[in-house]
């Protein structure tokens, strides 16, 4: 289709951290360490790379990744888009080597977060700077307290529901030697965890990590110069709204409108018609459980008001219809901001050419990876679909 990314471009190598509390690591060591597996999975040198996009939300510049990597007068371009910043990174280097500007580039993503005195996201302000009186995990409780009472289900059904997506992803990132939190839990200990807020739990929120990833991106002609199974490019969407949704009765509080908007895109430039049928795995932002199950019926995995139903059934897990987080997810692999997008897309790119271990899903076709920065009520939203 005309403006469309589909096949136009290929990822020939890919590279990722252990994500972590890395106190023996800076923002340069997972930067070299992300780009020399990517570049070594693509069996190239850093002499065939044209250029460099990475994805950050607090370093500045080229500069945090052109130093570390002394890319010699290379172009470096930092760019930011809250938790969307990794697919950011991404879209612009396969826009660009689809524009005919560069044969070979590198997207990356990194985030130095666990020792740089910061505990959680930072604070969210409005245009005037002054501070909301909440946060994260508050405006997602908002969204599990009225999915609960919007679809009949009472507080422990509801918990309990959301306890079962934790568990999974702890499942699958107990397989995963570079999650951050391995470690099996089970849905009474979710259900038993402090609050954070109302109805969500310890168990129920991701928290923050180090770490960073990297994707070699070529031109989908050149691709099997590189290696025999190369996985291309098939969608690219970042959706934004209005920011309406706190003052607006637009939002129900219990799907996220840029989610739904930015998956119907992703479908048509990929030719999906089926989501549920024709999507063989998904990465999805599961900031919080109720953001994931959420997710399944904005991206139309689940019909609306029925996720309950896939999740007690195990439609996403690993054996199940549609895997969904089988690396762990932000829940367990971890969570750095900048790194997250690239993260999901090297599970999908592990398990689309059947390199992902104990967690290989048997004979994917198409991956799927959506990240949600900022509030639900105003996000920032990416899908990119992946496959051979």
């Amino acid at each position: 289709m005309p403006g469309s990314i589909k096949d136009r471009v290929a990822i020939v190598g890919m590279g990722c951290t252990k994500f972590g509390t890395l106190w023996d690591k800076g923002p340069s060591d997972m930067i070299v360490e992300a780009v020399n597996e990517a570049l070594g999975d693509a069996g190239i040198s850093d002499d065939r790379v044209e250029a460099y996009y990475v994805g950050t939300l607090f370093s500045i510049g080229g500069r945090s990744a052109s130093e570390p990597l002394r890319t010699q007068y290379k172009p470096v371009t930092r760019l930011e888009n809250a938790c969307a910043s990794g697919h950011e990174a991404l879209r612009a280097g396969a826009y660009a080597v689809a524009a005919g500007i560069y044969d070979v580039v590198v997207a990356l993503g990194f985030e130095k977060l666990k020792d740089e005195g910061m505990s959680g996201l930072p604070g969210m302000q409005n245009r005037t700077g002054t501070h909301y009186q909440s946060s994260m995990p508050g405006c997602f409780a908002m969204f599990a307290n009225k999915y609960f009472e919007r679809y009949g289900l009472t507080p422990e059904e509801g918990k309990e529901m959301i306890a079962k997506i934790s568990v999974k992803s702890h499942d699958n990132g107990f397989l995963n030697p570079k999650a951050h939190l391995r470690r099996k839990i089970t849905v009474e200990k979710v259900m038993n965890a402090p609050i954070i807020a109302s109805p969500l739990g310890l168990f129920d929120c991701c928290g923050v990590s180090d770490g960073a990833a990297a994707a070699v991106i070529c031109r989908a002609d050149m691709a099997k110069e590189f290696r025999p199974d190369p996985v291309y490019i098939k969608a690219l969407q970042i959706c934004t709204g209005p920011s309406t949704g706190r003052i607006s009765e637009s939002c129900d509080f219990t799907h996220v409108e840029e989610s739904y908007r930015a998956g119907v895109a992703a479908y048509e430039e990929a030719g999906v018609k089926n989501p549920r049928e024709e999507i063989s795995m998904a990465e999805v932002h599961d900031c919080f459980s109720i953001s994931e199950a959420i997710a399944m019926e904005d991206l139309q995995f689940s019909e609306r008001g029925k996720v309950k139903q896939d999740i007690d059934d195990g439609t996403f897990h690993l054996d199940g219809k549609l895997p969904v987080q089988p690396d762990g997810g932000l829940k367990c692999f971890g969570h750095p901001i900048g790194a997250s997008g690239i993260r999901m897309l090297y599970e999908l790119y592990l398990q689309l050419q059947g390199r992902a271990d104990k967690r290989q899903i048997k004979d994917p076709k198409l991956g799927l990876a959506h990240n949600m920065g900022g509030e639900p009520f105003a996000p920032i939203v990416s899908v990119v679909i992946a496959g051979l």
